[in-house]
């Protein structure tokens, strides 16, 4: 296990200087964010995690830099659901292109204390108790099958409890003040809906983290490494969603190929002791099904509704 404490340091400090650099330098002003800016920052990120993945092969040796790889493209494939919720947030709270990028920014850094945490406690129970890689083989198991059959979310959040109770603690005003999350009016500190959006944002991460961490822990015990990971992989995901947020829906077998991943990774936990499954086969088996489901999804045309609110789709047979 890479438990070099200036391994640790030296990363975040690099991750604290490279967020530092893109609010500070390249997104100090507000401004929506387009397509080209997108696709730039998302190579950025990718290239980074790849030249990352590099210098572990190179000094730690070829199983932890696939491990490391392996676990990145899980993170990164999940990360893809979380793309889901952001536009149903946005869209609720109807929030201006050229502030989403801030709300993103500071939910990555709450993303990021929230999987350190919950990395470190997953890491401490299975260093303990044995029992617990099973556990989380069955919860990813069943996270799976419960992802397959889940409808899609929603755009309604009026009646999501977690906004009903910041709702009820701290006053809100229903108007937007600039990039501002919070405004004082009339004596009063009053919450902006950018906060309530941001609030949103870290509770909805906090449940894909649950999800997630888990099953990068199916792919390696290293902490270094599966926080790493998961540090690239939601670095990345602000320009992500710039960049698919406007086509994400199309991929509409994404989401049965995210649970087949899931579900495999929990097997694996549960074979663990009985027929362990190489990394190389278990990255080969990720690779190949979020690839299917793309594929799927851009090559199988959708159903059309042949019938709305009782009455025959226009063009269609009347007979």
């Amino acid at each position: 296990m890479t438990t070099n404490l200036w391994l640790w340091v030296a990363f975040n400090l690099v991750v604290a200087g490279m967020l530092a650099l893109d609010l500070g330098v390249f997104h100090r002003r507000s401004h929506a964010v387009g397509v080209r800016e997108a696709l730039t920052w998302t190579a950025v990120w990718i290239g980074l995690a790849m030249a990352f993945n590099l210098g572990i092969y190179l000094t730690l040796g070829p199983t932890p830099a696939l491990e490391f790889l392996t676990g990145y493209l899980i993170e990164k494939s999940l990360s893809l659901d979380n793309i889901f919720v952001f536009v149903l947030i946005f869209g609720f709270f109807q929030v201006p292109a050229r502030y989403q990028h801030r709300v993103l920014f500071w939910g990555v850094l709450g993303a990021l204390a929230m999987r350190a945490g919950l990395i470190a406690a997953g890491a401490a129970l299975l260093a303990r108790f044995h029992w617990v890689m099973y556990a989380f083989g069955l919860f990813l198991v069943v996270t799976g099958v419960r992802m397959a059959l889940q409808r899609h979310a929603s755009g309604d959040l009026s009646e999501n409890r977690a906004l009903r109770l910041v709702r009820r603690l701290i006053p809100v005003t229903d108007t937007y003040h600039g990039e501002r999350f919070t405004v004082r009016e009339a004596g009063r500190r009053l919450a902006t809906p950018l906060l309530l959006a941001l609030v949103l944002l870290e509770l909805s991460d906090l449940v894909f983290a649950v999800d997630s961490i888990p099953a990068i822990f199916a792919v390696t015990r290293d902490p270094f490494l599966v926080y790493t990971s998961n540090v690239f992989a939601i670095l990345g995901l602000r320009s992500l969603y710039f960049l698919l947020a406007g086509v994400v829906g199309k991929f509409r077998y994404l989401k049965l190929g995210l649970s087949v991943v899931l579900s495999f990774v929990g097997v694996k936990m549960l074979l663990a002791e009985v027929r362990p499954v190489p990394i190389a086969v278990s990255l080969a088996v990720i690779l190949g099904v979020l690839a299917l489901s793309v594929i799927l999804s851009l090559a199988v045309p959708e159903k059309r509704q042949a019938w709305a609110d009782g009455l025959p789709a226009q063009g269609a047979s009347s007979r």
